[in-house]
């Protein structure tokens, strides 16, 4: 039914149910990688089961490609094959012409004209320039709009806890207090401490100096120390932890999603500013505690807004290389990309005054 807005744990594991009715258009909104991820991938799985052969992205921005959503809907297969087709808006920002596109796209759903076919939008939280927007309004309207949960720092000890019980395991409030602190609130850095957790150690209750263990065992080099760097606007630093991160088979997309958080903040203070507000008030709503507050602060004062929105960009992109997907101006190896991104962001000779 359009225009439904279920709760994100029930739009996850309603996808799981093997007679769930897939609906001609989603929307996907929030700014948690690893919880966008999640629902996508429910999604790609439900429609794998049933029968949607063909998976388009399409990765948009003011500038296009937005003639090719009417090429993807409007296209009939020979052989009756079932197409899911994901756009992604990594800015929220689709201009003029995206703005006609969606409309129009919404319109179609509304008629009912979008057949053999699941469209998926894929977007950052929707802030108040998002949700006042007209194609915002006529695509959420006839979608299944999923919100995904913001998880505060102080919220997160108990997600911890809910992820652990899904493996079977789970900690007392000290050793999960211990997790947050290690991740600096970080959800994808917890999701991976998780993991690893459930692959070292049997079902049960896990103790302090188990996950001390764990956790610390880890490479030489430190994906928080690369993002300190940057922040310092220490940009060899930056480089040499990120090389090492790659030397010693780190997975890209957790050294992504850390900079994509980081990001996402200077965006958020960035907009706040903008606006008129004091970044510095807004630093613990976003979970940024000593010391990542205040180099947060000092890299929003180093970089230019103009640039901050580039980076969003930039990690999408760079996500796609990833993902084996090509990306218009970027090198075609995702790490050597990376490196790119992280010079970027450690530049200390731009400034946003």
């Amino acid at each position: 039914m359009a225009g439904q807005t279920p709760n994100y744990e029930r739009f996850i594991a309603d996808l799981g149910k093997p007679d769930v009715q897939l609906h001609p258009l989603y929307v996907i909104s929030g700014d948690e990688l690893l919880l966008r991820n999640e629902a996508l991938d429910a999604l790609r799985a439900a429609c794998r089961l049933q029968g949607y052969t063909e998976r388009v992205t399409l990765s948009l921005t003011a500038t296009g490609p937005w003639n090719a959503i009417e090429e993807n809907t409007q296209s009939i297969s020979l052989f009756g094959d079932r197409k899911l087709m994901e756009l992604e808006l990594p800015t929220g920002k689709p201009g003029k012409t995206g703005g006609d596109a969606l409309v129009s796209l919404a319109n179609r759903a509304a008629r009912q004209e979008l057949t053999d076919i699941s469209v998926v939008l894929i977007l950052p939280r929707a802030d108040r320039t998002i949700s006042s927007a007209k194609w915002y309004t006529a695509v959420t309207q006839h979608a299944v709009l999923v919100n995904t949960p913001v998880i505060s720092r102080e919220q997160l000890p108990a997600w911890i806890q809910g992820r652990l019980k899904r493996q079977k395991q789970h900690a007392d409030p000290a050793t999960l207090a211990w997790i947050t602190d290690k991740v600096e609130g970080n959800l994808l850095a917890a999701h991976q401490e998780i993991l690893k957790l459930g692959l070292q150690y049997p079902e049960g209750e896990l103790t302090l100096e188990e996950v001390e263990s764990a956790v610390l065992d880890v490479s030489r080099y430190n994906v928080f120390d690369m993002s300190h760097a940057i922040l310092r606007g220490d940009g060899q630093r930056a480089l040499k932890v990120l090389h090492g991160l790659q030397a010693e088979g780190e997975a890209l997309p957790m050294v992504l999603g850390l900079l994509t958080y980081d990001i996402r903040n200077l965006y958020t203070l960035a907009q706040a500013r903008q606006n008129g507000h004091n970044p510095r008030n807004l630093t613990r709503k976003l979970g940024l505690f000593p010391p990542k507050d205040q180099l947060i602060l000092n890299t929003l004062d180093r970089l230019p807004f103009s640039q901050i929105m580039g980076l969003i960009q930039h990690a999408h992109d760079i996500d796609r290389l990833f993902k084996g997907f090509p990306a218009d101006g970027r090198l075609t190896d995702a790490w050597q990309e990376m490196a790119r991104l992280v010079l970027r962001m450690a530049d200390t000779t731009a400034s946003s005054h």
